[in-house]
């Protein structure tokens, strides 16, 4: 918990020097959770409440934040913002934190790559997080890795709400809107607009508020432990570097048209000549080239500058220039020899769903069963079925069952998966009855 008061209750806890921007609202009704409306209007929250701070860019700065949150109490809220749709990397490009005694810092982590030493004096403390998965890589490259959790968007999801955006359930549940309009924006750009940084402090102002909210819903359904079984097991693989995907190149969009191993082949060629372009310039590669240009260029596989550039996607300037490198791609994919041609990867795990009919028709009703299993469960508990258990792992379970079925070959295959013990207790028991073939 807080030492700070609830926002929504702090109209009748003001203490001189500590008003609130904007008068609060009545805290919403009780009511059950995946309802998503409020007796009460909605207040617009504009500004942080002790203002928009400039962001921290210096080492005494930095030395001043970590006093500042050294001496602050309960649980740390952390948000960071990145330029996924400009940028080639992931790292943040703005941190942001608030503590109870602390306030809220803005960082700037272009001049200060390493925030070990405000890690040091928060990592102690809870940290509150809005979908902490996007977060945690940029945060850990940085230095900052949290020993413990509160996820808002994976406890709304437990908790059985229906939309679990930030701006949606801090309406909901404490009464204010948060305009999210600067979302998309570029956060590497410098200098950052004053607008930015206010929508920026704006993001941590009432994490923790909803965090104390979230978690009395919570613990009214009894979902604690299911949360505090989640939350670890994100603690855990925030500590893992991120996993490196085997042939990036066949999630360009749209290569699914294209037929043959020689066209998959230009598309891995342009890829990478794309990719190579993209890294060195720090640029997110579809400003560079779009995939919808790769896959008409594998298409119609062109020999000369005048064809490639009359193809969808080649008229901007910046690809124009470009065009040499684009037909250097593809005479290296025309010269490829036919052994060094892409081969379709071996399918690790059961193969699509909708093969399986054809395929093993007793393994597709297996995987029937089961699913329905989880859906009805699901239902009975108000969850995503995709947080009851991850769909992957149904399948390969219903693909491939243990020997002897029992409970306890399920729960060591479901374990093995990654499933959690809150899910197991739910599933094991209705999955083990359904597996056999009736």
């Amino acid at each position: 918990m807080t030492d700070e008061p609830p926002l929504r209750r702090r109209a009748a806890e003001r203490r001189p020097g500590n008003e609130p921007q904007h008068p609060p609202p009545a805290a919403p009704e009780p009511t059950d959770a995946g309802t998503e409306a409020t007796a009460e209007q909605p207040v617009p929250l504009t500004a942080p409440r002790e203002g928009t701070p400039a962001p921290a860019a210096t080492s005494a700065a930095l030395a001043e934040v970590v006093a500042r949150f050294a001496a602050g109490t309960g649980p740390v809220a952390i948000d960071a913002e990145r330029a996924s749709g400009y940028r080639y990397s992931q790292r943040a490009y703005l941190v942001q934190l608030r503590r109870g005694g602390a306030g809220t810092v803005l960082i700037d982590p272009l001049p200060l790559p390493d925030l070990s030493a405000l890690d040091a004096v928060i990592g102690p403390a809870e940290w509150v997080l809005h979908a902490a998965s996007q977060d945690l890589p940029c945060l850990a490259e940085l230095g900052l890795r949290p020993r413990r959790l509160f996820d808002t968007e994976l406890a709304a999801r437990l908790a059985g709400f229906e939309r679990v955006g930030l701006a949606a359930l801090t309406e909901h549940l404490l009464g204010y809107t948060l305009e999210k309009h600067h979302s998309a924006a570029d956060w590497s750009s410098r200098p950052l607009p004053e607008s930015w940084l206010t929508y920026a402090a704006l993001d941590v102002e009432l994490l923790v508020d909803l965090r104390d909210a979230l978690a009395a819903e919570l613990d009214r359904q009894g979902k604690q432990e299911w949360a505090a079984e989640e939350f670890a097991a994100l603690v855990a693989a925030g500590a893992r570097p991120p996993r490196v995907r085997a042939e990036p190149w066949r999630r360009t969009s749209g290569i699914h048209r294209l037929r043959g191993a020689r066209a998959q082949a230009r598309v891995r060629s342009m890829w990478y000549a794309r990719d190579q372009i993209a890294a060195r310039r720090d640029a997110a590669p579809g400003r560079v080239l779009p995939d919808s240009a790769i896959v008409a260029a594998a298409e119609l596989d062109p020999k000369d500058e005048k064809t490639l550039l009359t193809l969808p996607g080649f008229g901007g300037r910046s690809v124009r220039r470009l065009a040499r490198t684009w037909l250097a791609a593809l005479e290296d994919a025309r010269q490829l020899p036919e052994d060094a041609l892409p081969v379709t990867p071996a399918v690790e795990g059961p193969p699509p769903p909708h093969r399986w009919a054809e395929r093993d028709p007793v393994a597709a009703a297996r995987l029937a069963r089961c699913r329905e299993v989880v859906v009805r469960i699901a239902g009975e508990h108000r969850l995503p079925p995709e947080n009851l258990i991850a769909p992957d792992s149904i399948r390969r379970l219903a693909w491939t069952p243990p020997d002897e079925i029992t409970e306890e070959t399920v729960t060591e295959t479901l374990r093995g998966f990654g499933a959690r013990n809150w899910q197991l207790g739910l599933l094991v028991p209705e999955l083990t009855a359904v597996l056999p073939t009736p």
